[in-house]
């Protein structure tokens, strides 16, 4: 559909050197070891945020490459979230701690700038509470939360059959996001 349209060769190309460093890192690679969402690693997860980030901030003319780095990074927490301990407090639960993890993280391996750690920090908003300061922020959180949605309805029609009501799901899913 609208971004299936847009994946020109020319824009996968330029996408992939932004994000080739990351890509290649061990570390980052790890990522392949944790689900997300259902059957998709939190790799795949990130690779797909930074790719439809990578369209949307070129198409506003925004700081597509810091926010392509931030959204490959947002995820790097580093553990398998549905096992973790049990939290003693909502600051613990992994929606509120996961992206301080990932900026730690990401920090450890990369220099980044205050867009990426922005991003990164603030990818959960609104249950991060402070509102991100950048544009690119919001464009991550926005595509950060529509990728859950699309991996967990392309599991839910796999496993359960339930074409129709992905079909219609996805396409809904994809107008409201044009409209932003």
């Amino acid at each position: 559909m609208f971004f299936k349209k847009l994946k020109v060769e020319e824009n996968y190309k330029e996408f992939e050197s932004i994000i080739n460093d990351i890509r290649l890192n061990d570390t980052v690679k790890t990522m392949n070891n944790y689900m997300q969402h259902c059957n998709t690693s939190c790799y795949t997860h990130c690779l797909h945020v930074a790719y439809y980030t990578y369209l949307l901030c070129k198409k506003f003319n925004l700081d597509y490459v810091s926010a392509t780095r931030a959204a490959m990074l947002h995820d790097l927490f580093l553990y398998d979230w549905h096992n973790h301990q049990k939290a003693n407090s909502f600051k613990e639960l992994h929606a509120f701690s996961h992206p301080k993890k990932a900026l730690e993280n990401s920090l450890k391996l990369f220099d980044l700038n205050e867009i990426e750690k922005d991003v990164i920090v603030k990818h959960m908003w609104p249950l991060t509470i402070k509102l991100p300061k950048y544009k690119e922020s919001y464009i991550v959180t926005l595509t950060d939360k529509y990728c859950a949605i699309v991996e967990t309805l392309k599991y839910i029609n796999k496993k359960y059959k339930l074409r129709m009501i992905y079909r219609y799901a996805y396409i809904f899913l994809t107008i409201l996001f044009i409209r932003f």
